[in-house]
């Protein structure tokens, strides 16, 4: 029911989101939008690009009068420096000389450079990369931002925070209240919950820095609040821990997902690992003594918060580069550089917020449905009902 689409370049005119499938009526927030996107340029060992870009998001359609209309929206994120590349990426025809085209030629290893000019039968893997490349995430996250406020109109709240980078990892677990704490923090270098913690994780991104290499890490998003029933166990492509994994993995740089406590969980015993059941009279709700499922059973949510955590890579583009080969000689070379961040770790978890706020709101528009934001409300109140006389 929920839909969306991104398009454009890392280096082209705009960044452009379509999401469809939201109820008419639902307010529309526009400087909680810029806030959001504001969270994804920080973060220590950011380029110097996320200076120059002001992701002010420019709605097109589907939002009139502060809210949706319950017809597609359109989004629009002007990219600045499309200006210093508008002789390498024009849309018409090319006319002028080829050395304004700045071929990339040098993939770089861990990109999508070879494996795209590959598939595409493209010995210049400029086309490649300018897709491939995580400025995409900028439509990703003004789409996201829709979804969240569909979400907390029911009281469900999507943030992040870093629990790793490099070797330095949070050595425990963190409390919602400290969650919401960092990221009302846009001074926290690292979004770490833990300060001591985040200052080793500085000076590791300090480190990288020196060396001219390059730093991932893990972080972690939490879905507060959400109620029980979203998903379904009856098919394996209506499994929404299978959604969010695809969602969350799908988010450039990130090559593993954990679910709750998914990892450890495989090395212990079951008695260890599975959460045990109580009963809250006074809320009329079931609840659990912990919660290494994640939030999610069977493909369903339990009642629990959703906890997911990425995993990313260090990032492919490097200031001392690493062997590669010429698309066209075949001869040993460096491969390419381009402009490129040292650590995004921390922007990574704000890209997987919108992503699993955008899954989550999919799923919480199948199972309560509703053309308008007040038929929604009057689908969620009455399973609350139901919950209540369970």
């Amino acid at each position: 029911m929920l839909r969306f689409a991104t398009a454009g370049e890392s280096h082209g005119q705009a960044l452009v989101a379509w999401i469809s499938g939201l109820p008419a009526g639902l307010p529309v927030d526009f400087e909680f939008v810029q806030h959001e996107m504001r969270r994804r340029q920080l973060g220590y060992g950011r380029s110097a690009r996320q200076r120059m870009e002001a992701d002010q998001v420019e709605f097109l359609a589907g939002v009139r009068h502060g809210q949706t209309i319950g017809a597609p929206i359109a989004l629009r994120i002007e990219n600045r420096d499309w200006i210093n590349w508008q002789e390498a990426l024009p849309v018409e025809a090319e006319s002028g000389n080829q050395a304004d085209a700045r071929p990339l030629t040098a993939p770089r290893p861990g990109h999508a450079d070879l494996a795209g000019a590959l598939k595409f039968g493209l010995h210049d893997a400029r086309y490649i990369l300018e897709r491939a490349s995580a400025r995409e995430t900028v439509a990703r996250t003004a789409a996201g931002t829709l979804a969240k406020m569909l979400l907390r109109e029911f009281g469900i709240e999507t943030l992040s925070h870093v629990t790793q980078i490099g070797q330095i990892r949070l050595g425990r677990k963190a409390t919602w209240k400290e969650i919401q704490s960092v990221c009302a923090n846009l001074d926290s270098p690292l979004r770490c919950v833990d300060g001591e913690t985040e200052e080793q994780m500085r000076v590791e991104v300090e480190r990288v820095l020196r060396a001219g290499d390059s730093l991932g890490g893990a972080f972690e998003v939490v879905a507060h609040n959400t109620p029980p029933g979203l998903g379904s166990h009856a098919q394996w492509d209506e499994k929404l821990d299978g959604k969010l994994a695809q969602a969350v993995m799908s988010v450039q740089g990130v090559k593993a997902v954990e679910i709750g406590s998914g990892v450890t969980a495989a090395g212990q015993d079951g008695s260890a690992v599975q959460d045990e059941i109580q009963y809250d009279a006074g809320k009329r709700r079931f609840a659990r003594t912990s919660n290494r499922a994640g939030g999610l059973e069977g493909g369903i949510t339990n009642g629990e918060d959703v906890v997911m955590r990425g995993y990313m890579k260090p990032i492919s583009t490097l200031r001392q580069p690493l062997g590669s080969v010429d698309l066209r000689s075949k001869e040993a070379v460096r491969a390419a550089y381009e402009r490129s961040d040292i650590c995004v770790v921390p922007a990574g978890g704000i890209v997987g917020e919108a992503m699993v706020a955008l899954v989550l709101a999919g799923a919480f528009l199948v199972k309560f449905g509703g053309d308008s934001l007040p038929e929604t409300r009057r689908n969620f109140e009455g399973y609350q009902n139901q919950l209540d006389n369970y």
